[in-house]
């Protein structure tokens, strides 16, 4: 009998796929690296940044975010089948192929460095290795105990071109702000490791949530702890105001319903910690421009 060929999908079908390589309705996660972004932005900035880098750094932290999705979706398609979270991800399950995943991933990761080509010459050579940490991450997995540190640095280099952009120069500040972050992405990452904790040990993946073993719950909290403290440290000279603090105090207590939400290690808690981080780097930016417009 004569075998009948797929039938290839359709333009809507296509896209619909190409939505779902890239997390488009899923926004936590560009979230997660658009807050910290924008928030030394607006210091290096002293206030609105002004809409051109405004423009840059939003549109090129969402195309770099769903460019690390498509990278990260083809490094990880073999192991994708066995996580019960994973298994019904585009490449994984054909839907999206290899080479088409990567043509996706590099048509948005040049879109974006098109952006960057319109600051300054040191933000260009920053976003160079910006992208080759974000190549590096998704295999991390494979040789790194606490992976979720490369992803920290992936995620924190945002801090650092938007300092180059306004100031052409790294301050000491940009660095604190860099390594509290880093912290942040610890806890929130950790929180996500801790929902394919199972699938992972079985496979043989390395995560931070493997690592830290039954310290994993205390671990987060003292990763939100030292995130915090360490954006309370970079700030303190900025004289932010009453505005600042007020966010640093709900900050804390976001920390603290994080804790009650994976204490027990339950998988849907722990995805719901993850997935409400990005309320955290929200709270922390509103303070932050508040405290700038007041100053004013």
């Amino acid at each position: 009998m004569e075998m009948l060929s797929p039938t290839p999908p359709t333009v809507s079908q296509r896209l619909h796929n190409y939505l779902d390589l890239i997390r488009w309705s899923r926004p936590a996660g560009w979230l997660l690296l658009l807050w910290p972004t924008l928030s030394a932005l607006w210091i290096a900035a002293d206030g609105f940044p002004g809409w051109h880098l405004l423009v840059v750094f939003v549109l090129g932290t969402v195309l770099m975010r769903s460019a690390g999705c498509c990278i990260n979706d083809v490094a990880d398609r073999d192991f994708d089948r066995h996580v019960k979270r994973t298994v019904n991800r585009p490449v994984t399950t054909g839907r999206v192929g290899v080479k088409e995943a990567l043509l996706v991933g590099l048509v948005l990761t040049l879109v974006s460095f098109g952006l960057v080509l319109s600051t300054n010459a040191m933000t260009v050579y920053v976003s160079v290795f910006a992208v080759l940490i974000t190549l590096i991450y998704p295999f991390a997995k494979r040789h790194v105990s606490m992976p979720q540190a490369v992803l920290g640095v992936a995620f924190s280099v945002g801090i650092v071109m938007a300092y180059t952009a306004v100031r052409e120069q790294i301050p000491p500040q940009a660095w604190w702000l860099l390594l509290g972050n880093l912290f942040w992405v610890l806890a929130y990452d950790t929180e996500y490791a801790m929902v394919d904790r199972d699938d992972d040990l079985k496979i043989g993946m390395k995560t931070s949530a493997i690592t830290l073993g039954r310290w994993d719950v205390a671990g987060v909290t003292s990763f939100y702890a030292l995130f915090l403290l360490c954006w309370a440290w970079a700030l303190s000279g900025e004289e932010l105001g009453w505005p600042w603090y007020a966010a640093l105090a709900v900050g804390a207590l976001q920390v603290v319903w994080h804790w009650r939400l994976i204490r027990h290690r339950e998988r849907d808690t722990c995805f719901r910690a993850f997935t409400q981080n990005h309320w955290l780097g929200f709270t922390l930016f509103l303070g932050i421009v508040v405290s700038l417009l007041l100053q004013r």
